[in-house]
């Protein structure tokens, strides 16, 4: 779906600028069947609770809670979480954090709905199905369970540069996220996204501006070279 390629789309550019993009060992904290694979057609390890489907590749699957990784320190070149932190109960979000950090070497993503404004316009989505008899997507109830993480989580982090930058008007979310209800326009969505992401992807960087419903926060050590470029 459109949807997922806009919180993937500024991933893959900056595992691009990093070197990362067709190479490098890759963990996806709370990555589902697919996660970044639909996208990065290299091997990689999805950590997931659960995996309902079964695992897709280029993903080799690994059940675990992102709070607990069963891998040694400095295990993966990059860590990734997309869309992840916010159905993290809060109390558990800076053990998430924490851990992504411990298991990586060189890159750390963290990409998440932000804020008041961004779990305003999912109540506002909710009431938009209920009103409409639409079957309320499970990850919507959840993202109803808790504040969205803000991005105090990431200041101060000792041993780490932190760049931040913005992802997914909110405008344009809401819409996308109706619109996608309707299952030819995500079935079309998603074909585009997965075979065409090179029109896809400059038309939603035109819409990463603000007010946005997701931030993205890139993590790496202080001894490296931080290439981030929004």
């Amino acid at each position: 779906m459109i949807n997922w390629a806009a919180r993937y789309f500024p991933m893959l550019r900056v595992l691009k600028q990093h070197g990362f993009m067709k190479r490098g060992t890759l963990l996806e904290i709370g990555s589902g069947h697919r996660g970044i694979g639909s996208y990065r057609k290299v091997p990689f390890t999805g950590c997931d609770v659960d995996f309902p489907f079964k695992a897709r590749w280029p993903m080799t699957p690994l059940i675990a809670s992102g709070a607990e990784l069963p891998v040694e320190d400095k295990s993966f070149d990059v860590v990734i979480a997309s869309d992840v932190l916010e159905h993290v109960p809060p109390d558990f979000r800076e053990k998430v954090i924490q851990e992504a950090l411990r298991v990586a070497r060189s890159l750390v993503i963290f990409g998440f709905p932000c804020g008041t404004s961004a779990h305003d316009a999912d109540k506002e989505f909710k009431r938009f199905c209920l009103m409409r008899n639409i079957a309320v997507p499970q990850w919507l109830e959840e993202h109803m369970q808790a504040a969205f993480p803000e991005p105090s989580l990431f200041q101060n982090i000792p041993g780490w540069n932190v760049v931040q930058f913005s992802n997914e008007n909110l405008e344009f979310h809401s819409w996308l996220v109706r619109r996608e209800r309707n299952w030819w326009f995500a079935r079309i969505g998603g074909r585009l996204a997965r075979y065409m992401p090179w029109l896809l992807e400059p038309i939603l960087r035109r819409v990463d501006h603000e007010p946005t419903y997701r931030q993205i926060f890139v993590l790496t050590p202080l001894n490296l070279e931080s290439k981030v470029a929004t």
